[in-house]
């Protein structure tokens, strides 16, 4: 692939982070964004940007704090720089958390994505990759979920907003040509993962002899997917050749044998070489019982899909988890 400019917003989140890393070492140029706020510790943001100082240095990533719900700025970044790839990860994360502050994921999810839209349309954006979820299938009960499934109930606002997120997509690939391509991510865990998640709650409390919440009385199962296979597949669907993918696409990324959530307690606990203690719940509101993928469309488009065991994925968690603690 010919070296890009490509703008990655929410650059220092877990994906961001790690997207930014992998184009940096390619020899892309990276413009990043990121409001770095504190839905969760920011510090933690703030480290992830310091691991990318390196090609700060070199020149090859640029950083700027920002809201990409604040068009003026984000209008300005476009005219500063020809950007020829945009890739939105920047979004209000969480289902549960959209029961509290729903407005949030209007404002950043919606708002800021009709941004990014606008300044697409406006300054000949090639091509835009964002992120949309597996939250999206909703109350589907059709195992395992593929792109072409209907998705008209989702269960929280975090879910309508991504669903949204496809529809206007959809409507700009339409009428002006925009070429798009939406990601629905399942379950992503790794290093530099996101501290709201189930799989760094329950390391952090297996480790401090806190109980573990665990949701649905266990009974829910999750097609869980490692940070670098996550990485990898976006890679390859940025170098797709021109002409192979209509200008409106949606792919799944995900693992593709759905593992019990009591299995991936069992994981965490055998990496750690420690016992949980279990304080079972009720299903959340929000919450679906089951996400099971089906990844044959990626395959097919760029020959890869999710294969990292979630055994040996853990134990790289884990290992970063402690020391990253310890410092």
């Amino acid at each position: 692939m010919n070296k890009k400019t490509i703008l990655v917003t929410g650059a220092a989140g877990f994906i961001g982070f790690h997207l930014t890393k992998r184009l940096c070492e390619e020899g892309h140029h990276v413009v990043g964004l990121d409001n770095l706020n504190d839905y969760y510790d920011v510090q933690l943001k703030r480290d992830r940007l310091t691991q990318l100082d390196p090609y700060n240095k070199s020149s090859l990533f640029e950083f700027h704090k920002m809201d990409i719900a604040n068009l003026s700025d984000l209008e300005k970044i476009f005219k500063e720089t020809k950007i020829d790839i945009v890739i939105n990860l920047a979004a209000q994360a969480g289902v549960r958390y959209s029961l509290e502050n729903p407005h949030e994921y209007i404002r950043s999810n919606i708002q800021g994505f009709m941004n990014i839209l606008e300044c697409c349309r406006y300054n000949n954006v090639s091509n835009l990759i964002y992120a949309s979820s597996s939250s999206v299938y909703g109350g589907n009960t059709k195992l395992p979920f593929a792109e072409e499934d209907r998705v008209d109930h989702p269960i929280s606002i975090y879910a309508a907003s991504k669903k949204s997120n496809e529809l206007m997509a959809h409507t700009y690939s339409h009428l002006f040509g925009l070429k798009t391509i939406g990601i629905r991510f399942f379950t992503v865990y790794g290093p530099w993962g996101r501290p709201d998640m189930a799989y760094y709650i329950f390391t952090k409390n297996i480790i401090e002899n806190k109980p573990l919440q665990i949701f649905n009385k266990g009974k829910h199962s999750r097609s869980f997917t490692y940070i670098d296979d996550i990485i990898e597949s976006i890679y390859r669907l940025i170098g797709i050749p021109e002409g192979v993918l209509k200008p409106y696409s949606i792919f799944n990324i995900g693992g593709e044998n759905a593992v019990k959530l009591m299995d991936y307690v069992s994981a965490i606990e055998d990496s750690l070489s420690l016992k949980g203690r279990y304080e079972f719940s009720p299903i959340q509101p929000g919450d679906v019982e089951k996400t099971e993928t089906d990844s044959n469309k990626l395959r097919e488009i760029i020959k890869f899909s999710p294969k990292t065991d979630i055994k040996i994925g853990i134990n790289k968690f884990v290992d970063w988890y402690i020391e990253y603690s310890n410092k």
